[in-house]
């Protein structure tokens, strides 16, 4: 329903932190719920964070608590992804996705991604 494009990944020390935007273009973006989500080579894809299509309300995955911010701008047609203290292991292809009304943690329940972009934490 909506095109995603991810911007903002490239190379950063650990510890460092690093804004991912995901861009859309569409006439849902208002009512869709947004998702960041991440694989590692050799690795399932895994959640990040959500949001709700108001952009109130988020869920991120526990190990990135505390570290990782999701937000919604609906009047930029912008989802963002906040990393800070950044470590090794977080290095993987970040993607957005979206969906209609209903936030949720699970990839297949997602219809609309992105390309990725790629993270690399260096030791």
């Amino acid at each position: 329903q909506v095109q995603l494009v991810e911007s903002g990944g490239g190379l950063v020390q650990a510890g460092g932190s690093l804004r991912l935007s995901c861009a859309a273009s569409g006439r849902t973006f208002r009512t869709y719920a947004m998702a960041w989500f991440r694989q590692a080579p050799g690795k399932e894809r895994e959640f990040v964070a959500a949001i709700a299509p108001s952009g109130v309300g988020t869920y991120a995955a526990d190990s990135m608590k505390g570290r990782f911010t999701i937000s919604k701008d609906n009047a930029k047609n912008t989802v963002y992804l906040q990393m800070n203290s950044l470590k090794p292991e977080d290095t993987a292809v970040y993607y957005c996705a979206g969906r209609n009304y209903i936030v949720t943690r699970n990839k297949n329940d997602y219809g609309d991604w992105g390309q990725g972009t790629q993270v690399t934490v260096s030791s």
